[in-house]
């Protein structure tokens, strides 16, 4: 599989001054993301539903500066949890990065495979087997703090919470060189990785809600405020908004969607809900 996001994230932030990508257009469902607004810290908790899949989708619940995690159906069909962690240096091939500069492997589940990737950026994948179901919440915890063996490199830890054993997942731990010590720059997108034409013709849709972020500081803010973004694919047909309910937003793109909710580049503020802090994360 070719991992195409390293490109989205480099678009992220100026998607809507980007050029058309006329090589896109007609081929996949244009990317679109929510980026969220709050201080950098060392938490970053998400709850995310799928509502509408496809194969050879990515819908990212926790990205942040330094990688990624969230929900995949492969173009097989079969469904996974994904949690990636960049290298700092430059280029595609994972197997010219530096031994010094590569990421490395900290913590790692028996039940999780980890390994290099490379495409668009190379750094540190693993992948959960897991038989994810649509309209189901799934929760997600990444954490940052200092490389115990080593300052110039900080640990980026992956959580994630397995509904029917009631119980918390310690994923994976990568440690990366990075002068980002902190988490930050959080988002959520939704992604067509299949990208063969007929891709385009199916919806994705995804749900993202009650975000929390620990700050540098050990307190925790709900995050109440995302922004709608897409790449440089210049189809129209995307939309994000609140949820019916308007206690989570909402990410769509391909098939016959409307783009009638949010332009891109608005804000979306979520209403007060009285949110409180789950109390049963693994981290304090």
């Amino acid at each position: 599989m070719r991992f195409t996001f390293a490109t989205t994230l480099l678009l992220f932030a100026a998607a809507a001054l980007a050029p058309a990508d006329e090589k896109l257009k007609g081929v996949a469902c244009r990317s679109v993301h929510l980026g969220y607004t709050a201080e950098p810290g060392t938490a970053f908790y998400v709850e995310a539903a799928v509502t509408k899949s496809a194969d050879g989708t990515y819908f990212c619940a926790a990205g942040f500066n330094s990688g990624y995690f969230g929900l995949q159906e492969l173009a097989s069909g079969k469904k996974v949890v994904i949690f990636s962690v960049w290298d700092p240096a430059g280029g595609d091939d994972p197997k010219k990065v530096p031994e010094e500069k590569r990421v490395r492997q900290l913590h790692k589940d028996d039940g999780v495979r980890v390994g290099r990737f490379g495409g668009e950026g190379t750094g540190g994948q693993s992948f959960f087997d897991f038989d994810w179901k649509v309209n189901e919440t799934y929760r997600f915890l990444v954490t940052a703090e200092p490389d115990p063996k080593d300052d110039g490199r900080v640990a980026f830890a992956g959580y994630f919470y397995l509904p029917e054993k009631k119980a918390w997942k310690h994923l994976v731990t990568f440690s990366t060189p990075t002068t980002k010590k902190h988490l930050g720059g959080y988002y959520s997108f939704v992604e067509d990785f299949r990208r063969n034409k007929v891709s385009t013709t199916k919806v994705r849709t995804a749900e993202y809600g009650n975000p929390w972020v620990r700050t540098a500081k050990g307190e925790w803010q709900p995050v109440t405020e995302a922004r709608f973004t897409a790449d440089s694919n210049p189809v129209t047909n995307i939309d994000a908004g609140l949820t019916a309910k308007k206690d989570r937003w909402f990410l769509t793109t391909g098939g016959d969607t409307e783009n009638k909710t949010t332009k891109l580049k608005e804000k979306v503020p979520l209403p007060d809900a009285k949110r409180e802090l789950p109390k049963d994360l693994p981290v304090k």
